[in-house]
């Protein structure tokens, strides 16, 4: 019987996409489909989607809408999905809608409905105009987003629309973590996300676009100096967030800090259900809503021997002192995607624990005075 708290990643659009980002883990992933279709759920998938999951027990039943691009799927959608969680929900429940987007489709009445509805969105946004347009394209060969993306995030700000920014940490904007923090802060974003780009090409050789540990460890290191100097009760950066979290609390809010990879399933268009977005192989696919149960999924050997892959770190990471808040990094970050070995990113973890994790506890340690 299923019997612990998971959540849902959702591909409304599949891997469909209005932007061409050059350094998308995702676009490729279309190739698992009938080659020159258009990908979108129909609604016979999201009402087994959603009523399924909302016969599971749940603390939250926590939904998040990814691609690709789902504001694609227009607000239509977005309306169908709320009424069936209300039809098929239970008085006392509680039912959290998030959104990733490029922002590209935002309008006033879409906003206007995510504000009602209480979704946040995480806006993939990665600094000022001359940083952001290096990789975030509005196709092959095309021209920068960065200007519409502005005025799609105004709409949201106009709106009330609650939302964070999500951006992606690049070779094309790693050395520039002052102006991107100045940036956001001028900007008014006070809720931020740095996620590192490190991608493989078919020989395991870092692609472009990657960065190496070092360059991801001092991006880090400026975030927080400037974060503490100035910011901690102004500014809240998710990472740290999860870092406080686990020394108050002990609990991993992060899939990247836990030591086992089963926080949530990826279910694409067509109802297929994976283990993780990052990890959407053939070999891993767990079956396919429309047939199987989230009981079954749960209990999938594949499943289970993908999640126990995050134990795999390299025998070093025994006697590593950041190991807990770590959990070996994400399994995508190591060579051979979840074989014994380091992280790629492993120096800039190092570097950016040994001179924060005592501030971290500091922190901490007012966090929990101020509560009692």
């Amino acid at each position: 019987m299923q019997s612990r708290n998971f959540s849902l990643l959702i591909k409304p659009a599949g891997a469909d996409c209005n932007l061409w980002c050059n350094y998308c883990f995702y676009r490729g992933k279309a190739a698992l489909y009938p080659p020159n279709t258009v990908h979108r759920m129909t609604d016979t998938v999201l009402e087994k989607l959603i009523s399924s999951y909302m016969k599971t027990k749940q603390d939250v039943y926590a939904f998040a809408w990814q691609g690709g691009e789902p504001t694609l799927m227009g607000l239509e959608f977005f309306q169908k999905l709320v009424r069936l969680q209300i039809q098929y929900g239970k008085p006392g429940i509680t039912v959290s809608n998030a959104l990733q987007t490029n922002g590209f489709f935002i309008s006033d009445k879409m906003a206007e409905f995510f504000s009602q509805y209480n979704f946040l969105l995480g806006v993939s946004l990665d600094g000022p105009e001359n940083l952001h347009d290096i990789f975030r394209r509005t196709s092959a060969g095309g021209g920068g987003s960065h200007k519409k993306i502005m005025k799609s995030l105004r709409c949201l700000s106009r709106k009330k629309t609650d939302f964070n920014i999500l951006t992606l940490v690049s070779s094309g904007n790693v050395k520039n973590p002052d102006e991107v923090y100045s940036y956001f802060k001028d900007e008014g974003f006070f809720y931020q996300q740095y996620i590192p780009c490190v991608e493989w090409d078919a020989k395991g050789q870092a692609l472009p676009w990657s960065i190496t540990g070092e360059e991801w460890g001092r991006f880090l290191l400026k975030i927080f100096e400037r974060w503490y100097s100035h910011d901690i009760r102004r500014v809240s950066i998710r990472f740290f967030d999860s870092i406080l979290h686990f020394i108050v609390n002990g609990q991993y809010n992060s899939c990247c800090m836990s030591d086992s990879c089963k926080q949530y399933f990826l279910v694409e268009y067509s109802g297929d259900v994976y283990p993780c977005d990052f990890f959407v192989h053939p070999d891993l696919k767990l079956g396919n809503i429309m047939q199987t149960g989230w009981e079954m999924f749960c209990e999938s050997d594949v499943y289970n021997q993908f999640a126990s892959r995050k134990k795999k770190w390299d025998l070093v990471c025994n006697n590593c002192d950041f190991l807990p808040y770590c959990g070996g990094d994400c399994i995508k970050h190591r060579p051979g995607e979840g074989s014994l070995g380091l992280s790629s990113l492993c120096d800039g973890w190092k570097l950016f624990y040994r001179e924060t994790l005592p501030v971290f506890f500091e922190l901490a340690k007012q966090k929990t005075l101020e509560t009692k």
